[in-house]
């Protein structure tokens, strides 16, 4: 299994990034697929959550602001952050859960930095 996230940056408050994490060494469609955070100091916290279905979940810290989406062709999934926050800087870990697991595969995290 592997998991390659790319896209995170130096970013201003209020604006926008766009991470991927691609897939391989596993059947990505049977895969649930989250986004995780960790800030300096503090534990990791899931961000945004999507089954194998497209069901989709987020905390409320990030509701209405992170947008998570998969391709299934590509293995790839997307994590859509807009409107960002100081508080929102960390590194951002793409996970992937095996059907009927109850712990996954990390990548190896990029980092997103929000401020002026």
């Amino acid at each position: 299994v592997q998991l390659v996230e790319s896209g995170g940056g130096l970013v201003q408050p209020g604006g926008s990034l766009r991470l991927s994490c691609a897939a391989s060494g596993f059947i990505f469609s049977t895969y649930a697929m989250s986004w995780y955070r960790q800030a300096p100091g503090k534990q990791r916290e899931m961000v945004a959550y999507i089954t194998s279905g497209g069901s989709i979940n987020y905390p409320d810290s990030v509701k209405g602001r992170f947008n998570i989406s998969r391709d299934n062709a590509k293995s790839t999934v997307y994590l859509q952050m807009n409107n960002l926050k100081p508080e929102d800087t960390g590194v951002y870990y793409c996970n992937a859960l095996p059907p009927r697991q109850w712990s996954g595969y990390w990548g190896q995290g990029t980092q997103v930095t929000v401020s002026l």
